[in-house]
């Protein structure tokens, strides 16, 4: 069975944009690597930042996104879907390592899109992780996850939503 990403994480950007990936996610990347640890003793990641990305970037497992990449080159050559999944997906992201102290190097580029500088979140989203400027996903996800939860009764069980749950 794969590990998955799971749980949330604060973490800081430094002026060189490195951020430490939380050692839960780091094992993820190990395990979701082919190459890992042959290649450098490094894991790696993959980075989207497709413009259909506005709030932050998504960062998946080589294997993961070897996934993503093999249905997208699946897909009719020539087909409006396979040209605009490959602009937004295969043109839009980048291979990146975790370095010897867990840390990974964000492009000044994508830094500037998000805002990406000073506290962060990284968010665990199963099959990929989201990593948010900590302002941004407060103020986009916690209202959102709140407002939510208000219109619920209040014995709401989040579980409930999964296909089957009652």
């Amino acid at each position: 069975m794969a590990l998955r990403f799971r749980g949330e994480f604060n973490q800081k950007v430094d002026a060189k944009g490195r951020m430490s990936v939380p050692a839960r996610f780091r094992r993820v990347l190990e395990t979701g690597d082919p190459d890992y640890p042959e290649i450098n003793g490094q894991a790696s990641v993959v980075l989207l930042y497709g413009d259909h990305l506005t709030d932050c970037m998504h960062a998946y497992t080589v294997e993961a996104f070897r996934e993503i990449e093999d249905e997208i080159l699946a897909m009719p050559r020539g087909s409006e879907q396979r040209r605009l999944l490959s602009r937004l997906v295969l043109g839009q992201s980048l291979d990146a390592e975790v370095d010897k102290d867990g840390r990974v190097v964000i492009p000044k580029e994508q830094r500037d899109k998000y805002s990406l500088s000073g506290d962060t979140v990284f968010i665990g989203m199963g099959d990929h992780f989201e990593i948010w400027p900590a302002e941004t996903f407060e103020a986009k996800e916690g209202v959102f996850a709140r407002d939510f939860l208000e219109r619920q009764e209040e014995s709401f069980d989040p579980l409930s939503l999964l296909q089957g749950g009652s």
